[in-house]
């Protein structure tokens, strides 16, 4: 193990462009059901739809928390539509399935989805038993990631010490509540939109564009 990585005996993952690479583009599809769910719910055209999907991502941190605040929506009707997507881009990446069973210690995800949504990528990937547990945004109560709420629900929930624990995530902005708190970051920077949104090297301890050679590395060739 990489000695700066030999304490961690909790792994902690975000789930979208991070265990699958962000040219999958998943979010393409879900973009298209948001848009249709925006457009119906406020009665407006796709280009308006968008720029209101946008703008609440980055001034909420998901699209969803910007609809619950301001239009009152049902989170579990926002997510049960969005996430209704075919999983035909994922491809199961043999070489990182084998380096995350390899890691010493407790899996466990973390996610601004919903489990149901986070249980089908795990399987498409074949990544399905592999994680003890999906902290996600229904065990957030809507309140997602960057809020350091979530975070400290997590490690209060599941008893992970964040001295102990390594955070994997895309979006640079959602590492910070992370180091905060004692964990080590891992930045993995491949490409996600708005994913070097408030970067700052303060709060990252690494940074890897591909998790599945970074984590080859640090276990010095045990996976």
């Amino acid at each position: 193990m990489l000695p700066a990585l030999a304490h961690v005996d909790c792994w902690i993952f975000d789930l979208d462009n991070t265990l699958y690479p962000s040219k999958a583009d998943l979010f393409a599809l879900i973009d298209v059901k948001m848009g249709e769910f925006i457009q119906g719910l406020l009665g407006c055209d796709p280009v308006e739809a968008r720029a209101v999907q946008k703008r609440y991502f980055l001034e909420h941190g998901t699209t969803l928390s910007g609809l619950m605040r301001h239009h009152g929506i049902a989170p579990r009707d926002f997510l049960d539509y969005v996430h209704d997507i075919s999983m035909d881009r994922l491809e199961v990446d043999p070489a990182l399935n084998a380096a995350i069973v390899a890691l010493p210690g407790r899996r466990l995800i973390f996610t601004n989805g919903d489990a149901a949504y986070a249980g089908r990528v795990l399987d498409k990937l074949g990544l399905s038993g592999v994680f003890e547990l999906i902290h996600d945004i229904h065990a957030c109560q809507y309140v997602p990631k960057p809020d350091p709420s979530g975070y400290a629900a997590l490690c209060s929930a599941y008893a992970v010490d964040p001295a102990r624990a390594v955070f994997f995530e895309d979006m640079a902005r959602n590492l910070r509540p992370a180091k905060a708190i004692g964990m080590t970051t891992v930045w993995v920077n491949n490409g996600s939109e708005s994913g070097a949104h408030e970067h700052h090297p303060d709060f990252i301890d690494f940074e890897t564009d591909h998790l599945t050679p970074f984590l080859a590395d640090i276990l010095g060739g045990r996976a």
